[in-house]
């Protein structure tokens, strides 16, 4: 969501710049999904529309793909446990208690958990179907520009880059799949006898691969920054004074968020040292938006905000890195529209055509269905039709307030 909302911003204000046709695009994690969709020719203001919208659409981010509870996993695993059950019962008998205190037969007992609790083959078969789409493809190398998804072998610790030679015949769905499955929530996916995991785990962006490819303008989109929870109250958000109040997923993403942050600052370091002649331009939120680490991605009103709060982040943060910026992206042929930046009546929604006020979004709901139930007609009316049985007609008796409501709905379509 925030990359989205990040990407349209950009989209926005860099002139020189075709998100649709870059040199190369390197996803990784849920990055993965978004560079996927651009080199298959989505632009940005299609993915917000996507993200947000309400309106049934083949290319709607629903958290159905994302959120689908592993029952084949959990079945699995219980399916274990009898035979879990008596290796531990075992193992309590046969061990000496002050050699491995009990812990021994619970640690054997733990491989009955589940690896992942979502099931991610509802992503692979979302995004396949999406690239199934005409003018679109779910096979690297039908791709106009190269694509790499990097994943990481869980056995080897190491990185897998579907796209290049030899791993470009596993489907971009596929890929994706295994680029985004993070521990924990997400089971491992088995590509040609390999477990794969998010490749984040390895490293946060994998810029190396298109700094290796020549890139000389590197555009990075990063949303795993760690919080500062103390500095966003203070400047007036409401919610629990601690991290730890808000319990151990909060906990957990605060860490794994530090850990990924550092190790991208040393990476970026590396990467000055390694290609002195290419520029990189790094893009991610301010370590005090409270929104952004505590949405409810289950709720359209969340991913609104999410999506906005990533367009005017990065509106702000590109206006006040604007001197050190444009003489950056002059050398690679890009200009900065400042006078875009500067336009504070700029609003995301407009940008892409919804509605931005509270109000207009169910009225747009209602166009649209409207709209939609006219197309089905039309197209039933078009196409041949067997003879129906007549029907009996059905009476009801009149509302009370019939009137006023026929009144009050034609002032609406008014």
């Amino acid at each position: 969501m925030y990359e989205i909302g990040a990407l349209r911003a950009l989209d926005e204000v860099l002139e020189g710049v075709d998100f649709n046709d870059l040199e190369s695009y390197v996803g990784v994690s849920g990055g993965a999904v978004v560079a996927a969709c651009l080199v298959n020719g989505m632009t940005p203001s299609q993915l917000v529309r996507a993200i947000v919208s309400k309106a049934p659409d083949e290319e709607a981010f629903v958290p159905g793909h994302f959120f689908m509870p592993a029952y084949g996993e959990m079945v699995k695993r219980l399916a274990m446990m009898p035979a879990l059950a008596v290796g531990s019962l075992w193992e309590a008998a046969t061990r000496r208690r002050a050699e491995h205190g009990g812990m021994g037969a619970l640690l054997h007992l733990a491989r009955a958990l589940p690896v992942g609790l979502f099931d991610n083959e509802p992503i692979r078969r979302f995004l396949a179907h999406t690239f199934s789409a005409p003018g679109r493809s779910d096979d690297f190398r039908s791709l106009r520009r190269p694509l790499t998804v990097v994943a990481t072998d869980l056995d080897a610790g190491v990185p897998i880059r579907f796209g290049a030679p030899g791993l470009d015949h596993v489907p971009i769905s596929r890929a994706v799949q295994a680029s985004t499955a993070l521990p924990g929530l997400y089971p491992p996916v088995r590509i040609e006898g390999r477990d794969c995991v998010d490749g984040v785990l390895l490293r946060t962006v994998h810029a190396s691969i298109a700094l290796e490819q020549g890139v000389k303008l590197l555009i990075c989109v990063n949303p795993i920054v760690p919080t500062d929870l103390g500095r966003a109250l203070a400047q007036g958000a409401k919610g629990p004074r601690a991290l730890i109040d808000h319990g151990l997923p909060a906990v957990l993403a605060q860490t794994f968020r530090t850990l990924i942050h550092s190790r991208l600052d040393v990476g970026l370091r590396r990467y000055a040292t390694r290609f002195p002649d290419a520029d990189i331009v790094l893009i991610e939120p301010t370590r005090d938006e409270y929104a952004l680490f505590f949405s409810n991605v289950f709720s359209f009103s969340s991913r609104r905000a999410v999506c906005e709060l990533a367009y005017r982040s990065t509106r702000r943060n590109l206006l006040a890195r604007r001197a050190t910026l444009e003489p950056l992206l002059r050398r690679h042929g890009v200009r900065l529209r400042t006078d875009i930046l500067e336009d504070e009546s700029r609003d995301l929604w407009a940008g892409v055509g919804l509605a931005s006020d509270s109000s207009a979004p169910a009225i747009t709901s209602r166009l649209t269905a409207a709209l939609m139930r006219l197309e089905s007609e039309t197209a039933r009316r078009q196409s041949p039709r067997r003879p129906r049985r007549p029907r009996r007609p059905h009476l009801t008796r009149p509302r009370r307030g019939g009137r006023a409501t026929e009144a009050g709905a034609r002032r609406a379509a008014r």
